[in-house]
This record gives C-alpha cells, structure tokens and sequence, in this order.
C-alpha cells in the first residue's frame, strides 16, 4: 500500500481560538435552529517539532478529558490537517474550558469548531478553507450543523441539508432578548437522548413544528410577544423528558407561568427565551423558587446570558 507523504506545518507557530457556547433546537427547530450564547471556550494550539501531542486543560473537564493525542481537538486538527495533505510534527494545547460538557449548551461543536479553525489558521494559505468548507467539515465531524453553524457565525443559525451539503444562514435577533439558562448538576449523552426519539412521527406533528418554527424565527427577530407560542415542541421535548425529569418539570413550570422555557440541544440544560431584562429577573426568581422544591434542587447554576454576534474568533500570534 502506498504511503501519501504530507508536508509538515512550520513549528513555532501559534494560534488562538474562542468559541462560544450554543443552544440547539430551541423548541421546534429540531436539527434546524440554534443560537450562540456569552459563554466561551477557549483554546490556544502552538505547533511543535518534537513529536509530543499534549494538552492541558483547565476549567470544565479538567480531571476527566485526556491530555494526549487522544484528546478531541488535538484528534481533530491533526485529521483536519492530514485532510488537506499536511501534518504537524507535534502539539501543545491549552484549553480553558467554560462550556459545561453533557449539559446541552453545544460542548462538543464548541470543540470541533476550535480545531478546524486552528488548523485551518496553520495552513499555508493557498490551503485553506473557506467558510463554506469550514461548515461543512464541522457539520460532518459533528454529525448535524445546528451547534456548529451559530458556534462559527454567532447570531441566530437557520441550517439546513442540501444532498449531502450543509448550509447555513445567520440572522440578527431583537437585541431585547435574553437567554437565562438553568444548568443541572446531572449530564445527559447526546447520543443517549437521541435514541429516545421515535422513528417516525405523525403527520400532524411535522405539521405543528413547522408552523411554530417559522412562528419562532418572527419572534426571535421581530415580535418577542410570540415567543411563548413560538417556542411549542411536538417533536423531542416530550420523548425526552423521562430521562431529565428536573429539567422537564422546570420547564412545565416556567411555562405555565409564561415563560418561553425550552430545553437546551439534547438536555438537560433549561433555557428560557426572555424578552427583555425585567422578564429575565421574573425567570430567575421563578427557577429559584421551584428548585426549593425540586427532586434535585442542588447543583445548579442559573445564568443570564447574552446572545454573541459574532461567533468564533482566531487571532494568530507572531513568532517568537
């Protein structure tokens, strides 16, 4: 079998990334919506030429992710490199993780984004990728683009698959809006949460979600009043809710008194869509009250968010 040789990437040079945390699906946009959050990750990589792949972590995941070649964004800048016919003699990561992991704030795109954008930044520049391709290899590492899409443009992220392409468009939301989102202590697996869904469903669900999700868009961008109604799922909260039921009975409560309260991605992140800062006060003295008498009413964090507009940013360091 024939071994391709792939050039090596100049060592010494050092690249920087921020990446903010995101919420996927935001009620019935399953697969479609999402948006990016205040809350950042980042990550600095420096190529190096003595054949060690390492990384140190700090913050979130800090005792438990690997700090070898194993890691996933050391993993996937040396896949993202190899792709394009390169590769690094070594690696040296440092990661200051915010992004809480398996709580449904988009910890894993948040990772994968860093490192094609870190390898991509390595790149001669006649190699590069561009913003399409970028979306296109994340989406792929991370199996769907609804995380990945408002983790690199910020804003609001409507994506969507065209024959295999993954597409994407950022729009501006009403700068009113707030996003409070309840962090449980307990994780739930993306891959977990996905195996509760059903194969199929009704015809008059599928129906239901796309009029709310296009209700939601309007909502989002121009009438926050139609945020509650524009936030009703037919499709995975309630399949879901078994294996988050803090985060499902939270929920209902918010809901119940107003709140456009959906679940984060796969869960068991809350987050409520509040349409100015008064509402976001009234959420969080909500969300406190009901964990006085919550089955797990320890460990949470309440956060009141802004939306980021700008998505991931890469800065490239000069030599020493």
């Amino acid at each position: 079998m024939r071994i391709l040789e792939r050039t090596v990437v100049k060592s010494g040079q050092r690249v920087s990334v921020r990446v903010p945390a995101t919420s996927a699906n935001l009620g019935p946009g399953f697969d479609s919506l999402g948006l990016a959050l205040g809350l950042h990750d980042s990550v600095t990589l420096e190529t190096t030429d003595d054949g060690i792949f390492r990384a140190n972590v700090t913050g979130e995941g800090a005792s438990t992710l690997p700090t070898d070649e194993t890691h996933l964004i050391i993993r996937t800048v040396r896949e993202t490199l190899e792709a394009a016919g390169f590769s690094a003699a070594g690696l040296r990561l440092r990661a200051e993780n915010v992004i809480p992991h398996g709580r449904g704030l988009g910890s894993s795109a948040a990772a994968i984004v860093s490192a094609v954008l870190a390898a991509n930044a390595l790149l001669p520049a006649e190699a590069q990728l561009g913003a399409a391709q970028i979306l296109q290899r994340c989406s792929e590492l991370e199996g769907h683009p609804d995380n990945v899409a408002p983790a690199l443009a910020g804003r609001l992220a409507i994506s969507w698959e065209d024959d295999g392409a993954y597409r994407s468009t950022a729009v501006d939301i009403d700068p009113h809006i707030v996003p409070v989102v309840a962090i449980p202590a307990y994780e739930l697996s993306t891959e977990l949460a996905r195996d509760l869904l059903p194969g199929a469903v009704p015809h008059a669900a599928a129906a239901a979600n796309s009029g709310r999700a296009a209700l939601l868009v309007q909502a989002l961008t121009r009438d926050p009043a139609l945020l509650l109604p524009g936030t009703v799922d037919a499709l995975h909260q309630a399949h879901r809710a078994p294996a988050m039921r803090p985060s499902a009975d939270l929920i209902h409560a918010l809901r119940a008194a107003g709140h456009a309260a959906v679940v984060s991605g796969a869960g068991p992140t809350v987050m409520t869509l509040a349409a100015n800062q008064d509402q976001a006060a009234a959420v969080e003295a909500l969300i406190a009250e009901h964990l006085k008498y919550s089955e797990l009413p320890d460990g949470w964090r309440v956060l009141r968010l802004a939306v980021d507009m700008e998505g991931a940013k890469v800065s490239m360091h000069p030599r020493n």
